[in-house]
């Protein structure tokens, strides 16, 4: 639930700057990684956690993904880091409902409830991506490995 309150005196464009420019940064290395196809061992480096133990984080496969969902491919997309391409939608509406919020001026309801629900979600999404993480490196889990 939200509150329409005016978020204080300063003008829209200076709420919303900061979401603008992380879409910005978004978009450009998006770019860079359209143009510099990370599918190429050591354009992008390594990752630092699969050099030292041999096994894959969470985001490795991130870059390949960001690459594929460039070119169009989603399937391809999600063979390289499912749980990377499974939560842009959730990202993605943050960020239009941030936006959104902070264009009205409007600040969003700070009850002990939601402040609940927003720590639930976080310890949620902790718990799935550690379970990614051990399910990607185990024989049953290995089609999820980039």
């Amino acid at each position: 639930m939200t509150v329409a309150a005016p978020v204080g005196p300063r003008p829209r464009a200076e709420r919303v700057a900061p979401l603008v420019l992380l879409a910005g940064a978004v978009l450009l290395l998006s770019v860079l990684l359209h143009l510099r196809d990370p599918h190429r061992s050591g354009t992008w480096g390594l990752c630092p956690w699969l050099v030292l133990t041999g096994t894959y984080c969470p985001g490795c496969g991130g870059l390949r993904a960001v690459n594929d969902l460039t070119h169009g491919d989603v399937k391809a997309a999600a063979s390289s880091n499912l749980l990377f391409v499974a939560s842009l939608p959730f990202v993605g509406l943050w960020w239009a409902r941030t936006l959104l919020d902070r264009w009205r001026g409007v600040v969003p309801a700070r009850s002990p409830a939601t402040s609940r629900r927003v720590v639930a979600g976080c310890v949620g999404f902790a718990v799935v991506a550690v379970a990614f993480w051990v399910a990607r490196n185990t024989a049953p889990g290995a089609w999820l490995a980039p």
